[in-house]
């Protein structure tokens, strides 16, 4: 194999690539890309952690001599970055030893055979699930994947994202029990109605991938009986599927409501952020205290530390309401949607919040509040009593 590099280029497609190496696998060739020439003389990069795997085309390349080889990242990947010009050459011997030109500067390297690289999943017979674009797709990763939990956990929905296709509709869901997000589209092009449910540390990662193109690009989703894949331009992602059900988070979206709220979202996000300053290492609790036709009013107290009042224009409807939220909880929701306004509907002091973008039904998040003791419901008072 002999290539001659243009390394901005090229380097965008290569960081892409190793992402989604594994530096942890006893499988050498799992820490590096396979770097292949195919039939139309277009060098592919391809990489694997067995969960999650990347094909994309690189760009700035100019073949010489074709082949396949798997290149560390470790060394040759932190070579590449730092190269000292902007252009330089690739070539690999018979034997697999590699060699690097960059103006007067040469390094040379070992590399790992293309034959102990695994076969990467294909997509040539998965079925087409939706056609949408680049902009859409990330939006409802961002909004949809915010209620999950990345750690391990178990049952096994709790760190994955549901992938709901029907009616011409995409809807990507999550929760981890105490909270669900929401976010959906309308298709450009509908395929099979399914479910697929995928890991929400892989959909970090593709979001990753699509904030590098071009927003109104197309993506293409497809899916077989293990394997989802999410196709763009000179890409194709693909994430193992998790082997669980997902809850029927319809029943349990209530439309009911006592009040309701409309508000500016930057201004009850720095609140938040102002509340958590005091009660982080303590309660991590808000109050909100809502009055028709009044402002609203959030507080906070921390034993032996202090306390916060907080007052927001807003405009309120129904019923006088005292409720409480973990303050980190309430602003990720707030954090995770894109809007000037928030519109915040409440089904009594126990009862869920849901959280809309205003006269708009593409975002949902729905958070359950916190029992207020005696202690915490007089925190409001006493602050208004010194003033």
């Amino acid at each position: 194999m002999k290539l001659e590099i243009e390394k901005n280029a090229f380097m965008k497609s290569w960081q892409m690539a190793e992402r989604a190496t594994s530096t942890k696998s006893t499988i050498n060739s799992l820490s590096g890309v396979l770097c292949k020439v195919n039939e139309e003389n277009s060098l592919i990069l391809e990489s694997t952690d067995l969960k999650t795997s990347v094909k994309c085309t690189a760009r700035g390349v100019i073949i010489e001599e074709g082949g396949n080889i798997v290149l560390p990242v470790k060394f040759v990947g932190e070579l590449f970055k730092k190269i000292p010009t902007q252009t330089f050459s690739l070539s690999i011997n018979d034997k697999g030893r590699g060699n690097l030109l960059a103006g007067r500067n040469r390094y040379r390297f070992t590399t790992y055979p293309s034959e102990e690289f695994p076969h990467l999943p294909s997509s040539d017979t998965a079925d087409m699930l939706c056609d949408t674009k680049v902009s859409e797709l990330s939006r409802m990763i961002s909004e949809g994947t915010v209620a999950g939990s990345v750690g391990e956990e178990f049952p096994k929905y709790l760190g994955a994202a549901l992938f709901q296709f029907k009616d011409r509709e995409l809807r990507v869901v999550s929760t981890d029990g105490r909270r669900l997000s929401l976010s959906k589209c309308v298709v450009e092009s509908a395929g099979t109605p399914s479910e697929v449910l995928l890991p929400l540390v892989s959909m970090k990662e593709l979001q990753r991938i699509l904030s590098s193109m071009e927003p109104d690009g197309p993506v293409r989703i497809l899916a077989d009986n293990s394997i989802a894949y999410f196709q763009m331009e000179g890409i194709e992602f693909s994430a193992r599927r998790i082997e669980s059900s997902f809850p029927d988070y319809e029943k349990i979206l209530n439309p009911q409501n006592t009040t309701t709220i409309r508000l500016k979202r930057a201004d009850l996000v720095s609140a938040l952020e102002r509340v958590d300053v005091v009660v982080k290492d303590s309660s991590r609790m808000v109050v909100m205290k809502l009055s028709p036709e009044g402002d609203l009013n959030l507080s906070g107290r921390a034993p032996e530390l202090g306390e916060v009042k907080e007052v927001l224009d807003s405009t309120i409807d129904g019923e006088p309401l005292l409720i409480a939220f973990n303050v980190s909880y309430l602003a990720d929701g707030l954090k995770a949607f894109k809007g000037e306004e928030v519109y915040m509907t409440f089904n009594g002091p126990e009862g869920q919040m849901t959280m809309l973008r205003p006269d708009m039904e593409d975002f949902l998040y729905m958070l359950m509040p916190i029992k207020i003791t005696e202690a915490e419901t007089g925190s409001d008072s006493d602050l208004d009593e010194e003033e």
